[in-house]
């Protein structure tokens, strides 16, 4: 994917909650006489960014850049914090806000093994006002301008108060930088104008008061949320369920979770949040950068306790799932009518087309594209190697009928690839009625194969004017006549 290579060169601000998450390991070998609880020999500790700082150090494992605005203490779990980013080559620069009246915030879970006994919370939530608040939203305006995107990362320990939210999300729209915001409160109205609103299952249920258990209810709830935000696009979590990502000036869309063993669940939103952030930065569409985001949540929960996701994972995973993607366009019959029974539920135009596409050139992709713009689902039909053949003679095809179907599968106008044997799709296209065929102009209507039985399903014949000068035929014949190196 192209927008991974881009992920160096961007930078991703962060203002929120900081946290330290520690964690005391221990065994378990009695129980208390004073009273009816396990006692912990802690064997060793160790201590991460949470929260906000969580979404940094995703945002810097995942390759891009990241700074980190919030309050910390004057305390020791402060220079803990400042360890735990790992030092000045880290990729994190820190603007932090300190405040000799407000602890640090630290969560200390105490692990038995892989079994969480206690969780100990030291933190003070009131919000930030007055002083305070001003040192904050001056430190946040200096790295503003250094910036490609803001995360607001609110949990609700009282950073993003009512004097700080308002006054981040407009100097950060003033500045021209999308604003994604991951919200804890249950008045969506807090978070006015964002770009992007990122609430849980939980989360979007408690502000709209819709359930969002599957997939229906996550879109009105999710409107529900675009209407009390007003911002651009609303992307629901839903934990096992996967996601979906309401817009207002597109379809919503659902996405499977991409999990494969779910280990802790915890930090998998700030997994989300933060290569959600920079697929934004890259100038990605929400789409892409939705699904690329789901991909790497699926990673995170596979991890023990609050963990992140490198770059050269979330390649790997990337890389597995598109193959994965062009295994499933290939369908034979039964299967491809399968897809177009379900598709046709869903309100949504079949296209078809077919042709031997030996050697993929600019006109094919562009005759596909422009077929795939006309319908919502295409399917594309190749002549097997024995049917090139007869039609072309010996020679041909010059890549083999799985290479041919190989590429096109990888190409993203196709929804389904199919092989046919005969000479003519007739026989696939009266299986398949599908709503619309099309082939290049260089046909009339009359003369497209299989014209005639779609027009009588209802259907219609889609001429695409062809791009001059691009023959396979043609770059064969050069490929000949070019002389030997």
């Amino acid at each position: 994917m192209d927008s991974l290579a881009d992920f160096q060169s961007r930078v991703v601000l962060v203002l929120g909650d900081i946290m330290l998450d520690r964690y005391v390991y221990g065994e378990v070998r009695r129980i208390s006489p004073e009273a009816p609880i396990p006692v912990l020999r802690a064997q060793r500790q160790r201590c991460v960014l949470g929260g906000a700082g969580n979404v940094a150090k995703n945002v810097t494992a995942l390759g891009a850049r990241a700074i980190l605005v919030g309050v910390i203490g004057d305390d020791a779990a402060a220079g803990q914090v400042q360890e735990a980013m790992g030092g000045a080559d880290s990729g994190i620069s820190f603007y932090p806000v300190t405040s000799a009246g407000r602890p640090t915030t630290v969560k200390t879970r105490f692990m038995s093994g892989a079994h969480q006994l206690l969780r100990l919370d030291e933190e003070v939530s009131t919000p930030v006002v007055g002083e305070l608040a001003e040192a904050l939203l001056t430190a946040y305006g200096e790295a503003l301008a250094l910036a490609d995107v803001v995360v607001l990362s609110d949990y609700a320990k009282g950073v993003l108060s009512d004097t700080v939210l308002p006054r981040a999300i407009a100097m950060a729209l003033e500045a021209g930088k999308p604003v994604i915001a991951d919200p804890k409160r249950a008045d969506f109205s807090a978070y006015a104008r964002v770009t992007v609103l990122t609430p849980n299952e939980l989360e979007v249920t408690a502000a709209t008061g819709l359930l969002a258990a599957d997939n229906e209810g996550a879109v009105l709830a999710g409107q529900a949320a675009l209407d009390a935000s007003g911002a651009d696009a609303v992307l629901v979590t839903r934990s096992e369920k996967g996601l979906t990502l309401v817009r207002r000036d597109a379809m919503a869309l659902h996405l499977p979770t991409e999990a494969r063993e779910v280990a802790d669940v915890s930090g998998a939103g700030d997994t989300l949040v933060a290569s959600f952030a920079i697929m934004m930065a890259t100038r990605a569409g929400m789409a892409e950068a939705a699904r690329v985001a789901n991909v790497a949540a699926g990673i995170a929960v596979g991890k023990p306790g609050t963990a992140t996701v490198s770059h050269a994972e979330l390649e790997r995973a990337l890389h597995r799932q598109e193959l994965l993607v062009i295994d499933e366009k290939f369908a034979g019959l039964e299967v491809a009518q399968s897809r177009i029974a379900a598709w046709r539920r869903r309100g949504l135009k079949v296209g078809f087309t077919n042709g031997c596409f030996d050697l993929i050139h600019p006109g094919h992709v562009r005759l596909l594209g422009k077929a795939r713009a006309r319908c919502d689902r295409l399917i594309v039909a190749l002549n097997t190697d024995a049917s090139v053949r007869r039609l072309k003679g010996p020679t041909r095809p010059v890549q083999n009928e799985t290479a041919r179907a190989t590429v096109m599968a990888s190409m993203a106008a196709a929804d389904v690839v199919m092989l046919f044997d005969e000479d003519t799709p007739l026989e696939l296209i009266t299986r398949l009625l599908p709503d619309v065929i099309f082939k290049g102009a260089d046909y009339t209507a009359d003369q497209v194969v299989g014209g005639d039985v779609v027009l009588a399903n209802g259907g219609e014949v889609g001429l695409i004017d062809l791009e001059e000068g691009f023959s396979t035929t043609n770059i064969i014949k050069r490929m000949a006549e070019a002389p030997a190196a």
